[in-house]
């Protein structure tokens, strides 16, 4: 069973919403190789690879003391992410045959820009107003806090490495089965995407549950019974003759 229960105690409501100032710094330092630490990116991926995601979010503690800022100020996370995107964009160019330059630099732009920037941006700018204006604790004798933006598009990159792990590496590999016309290859991909967009709002979930001054944290549990609903009503629409095979849909956008 997922936990749910909000931890920590209460902190009073912020007054005012803003973005934090670290985000021009943060973009400055992602031209600066030497300063990132690429190996604890490994070992945080490799976490978010197992079976108790939530331990990456164990060092914003620590971070918070040292830095007072609970986003990363390392941009090394994201860095790896648009590398792997764009090893795997250029695998797919590959087996789908794409025999021009541009097609292979427009579809590394596409994954990068669109299924891993502006996604992102959408999602944790949903998720930083809702903790802001709706999930902060109120408590008169604590210091005010709020959620910075920066963290929560921190929470995408870390929700995104599993999903990208399912429905870009895995599938790849699935590809001869998934694009099948056939009722199991529907069912296995569709089940794919369901596994990968639930885990992505499960540890978008176990980011804001990780902040002590949040309360109610389990609304951003809501979207994987969403996910859930549509997953089985493409197994009832399947035998009135819709079948809706995910891979072949996106694939469909690519090529």
């Amino acid at each position: 069973m997922l936990p749910l229960n909000a931890r920590g105690v209460g902190y009073t409501r912020a007054t005012r919403v803003s973005l934090p100032a670290s985000v021009p710094e943060y973009l400055c330092r992602v031209l600066d190789f030497r300063s990132m630490d690429f190996e604890a990116t490994l070992d945080q991926m490799l976490t978010l690879a197992s079976s108790d995601p939530g331990r990456v979010y164990k060092t914003n503690f620590y971070r918070k003391q040292m830095k007072n800022q609970w986003a990363r100020d390392d941009p090394a996370f994201a860095v790896a992410q648009v590398l792997l995107l764009s090893v795997v964009a250029v695998a797919y160019a590959l087996a789908f045959r794409v025999d021009s330059l541009s097609g292979y630099l427009s579809l590394i732009l596409y994954c990068v820009v669109v299924d891993w920037f502006l996604f992102g941006c959408v999602v944790a700018t949903i998720g930083w107003f809702v903790a802001n204006k709706y999930l902060l604790q109120s408590h008169s004798h604590s210091v005010a806090q709020k959620v910075e933006w920066l963290y929560a598009f921190d929470i995408h990159c870390n929700a995104f490495f599993p999903l990208f792990l399912l429905v870009h590496v895995l599938q790849f590999f699935l590809l001869p089965i998934l694009l099948l016309k056939v009722y199991p290859s529907m069912i296995l991909s569709n089940l794919l995407y369901a596994a990968a967009f639930s885990v992505y709002f499960y540890i978008t979930h176990l980011g804001y549950r990780a902040l002590p001054f949040l309360t109610k944290t389990e609304v951003y549990l809501y979207p994987i019974g969403v996910v859930a609903l549509a997953f089985v009503l493409s197994l009832f629409i399947a035998p009135l003759g819709v079948r809706i095979n995910a891979t072949r849909y996106c694939l469909y956008f690519y090529f």
